[in-house]
């Protein structure tokens, strides 16, 4: 059996999360959105769930606290590619940052491991192939949608009401914004529930693990950020129907001629109400917009 209470030299994926938060002398605090993964199984299991064929040769960890995922995913690049593995952890906190260099010291002299101290919200992140991270919740959708655009494959625990909302699909109740932006990145599923019982402290929400494997979606369009920002402003107005909601959100949008865009559209189409509307249905909707919509920079 496995010695998980080992000493700061020990190899990599062996250290108990415990331990790790014992030498570092700082608690997790849920005031500064931190809330630690110290369950072993669920932390062994996160490096796996990366795509088979996914390039795991420079991970990228958002918010490695006292180092328990850390740990394993040194483990992890350092089976990659022997000495050309590599890992970067985003610390905000310049405490838990400082542990995690001394805590690793090997893997930074060795050029292995890196620490950028900073919030992740705002660091350069540098070119990673794939990232694995126990994301702080209250700004996990900006972070996500720093990382999607990046098309890698990505391994993020998430709130499981946000992580649901991320893998629905058109006409369910979750279906939204959330839904169609993720997955016109990313074929994105959830792949593990987690209970309140495996963070300290504990969170007042469950968790999820969503794996994103970056795809190219199954329709074409012109201007991402128009789509993006055409979605959200429908969404804007859910209850409404598309009609009404094209007509509506011009001023998010930034359409100067919606009407025209209703004109130009399918009448069924229109009928429905965007809760409903597939993401390739938006598409061809976006795509009308700008032809017809005279769109303008919001």
């Amino acid at each position: 059996m496995t010695d998980r209470s080992m000493d700061p030299g020990a190899a990599y994926g062996t250290r108990d999360p415990d331990a790790l938060a014992r030498r570092a002398g700082t608690r997790a605090d849920p005031d500064h959105d931190q809330h630690f993964l110290v369950d072993d199984r669920v932390l062994d299991r996160l490096p796996t769930y990366l795509p088979d064929d996914a390039d795991a040769s420079h991970v990228l960890e958002i918010g490695g606290g006292a180092g328990a995922l850390t740990d394993r995913l040194l483990a992890l690049v350092d089976a990659e590619g022997q000495d050309s593995g590599r890992l970067t952890t985003v610390e905000r906190d310049p405490e838990f940052a400082a542990f995690l260099r001394e805590e690793f010291a090997d893997a930074v002299d060795s050029g292995v491991f890196d620490v950028i101290e900073g919030d992740a919200l705002d660091v350069a992140y540098p070119p990673f192939t794939a990232c694995i991270a126990n994301l702080p919740y209250g700004v996990s959708s900006e972070i996500a949608f720093r990382l999607l655009p990046e098309r890698k494959p990505l391994v993020l625990t998430f709130q499981a009401e946000f992580a649901d909302r991320m893998v629905a699909s058109a006409g369910e109740s979750e279906y939204g914004r959330l839904s169609v932006s993720a997955q016109h990145y990313a074929a994105v599923e959830i792949v593990e529930r987690i209970p309140k019982e495996a963070f300290d402290p504990q969170p007042a929400v469950e968790s999820a693990v969503v794996r994103c494997t970056p795809r190219d979606p199954d329709y074409a369009v012109g201007d991402e950020a128009f789509f993006l920002r055409f979605v959200k402003a429908l969404f804007t107005q859910r209850r409404k129907t598309a009609r009404n909601a094209v007509r509506n959100t011009g001023h998010i949008s930034g359409l100067d001629d919606p009407d025209a865009v209703v004109e130009a559209a399918d009448a069924d189409l229109m009928s429905r109400r965007p809760g409903t509307l597939e993401p390739s249905a938006f598409a061809a909707l976006a795509e009308l917009a700008r032809e017809h919509g005279n769109p303008t920079e919001v």
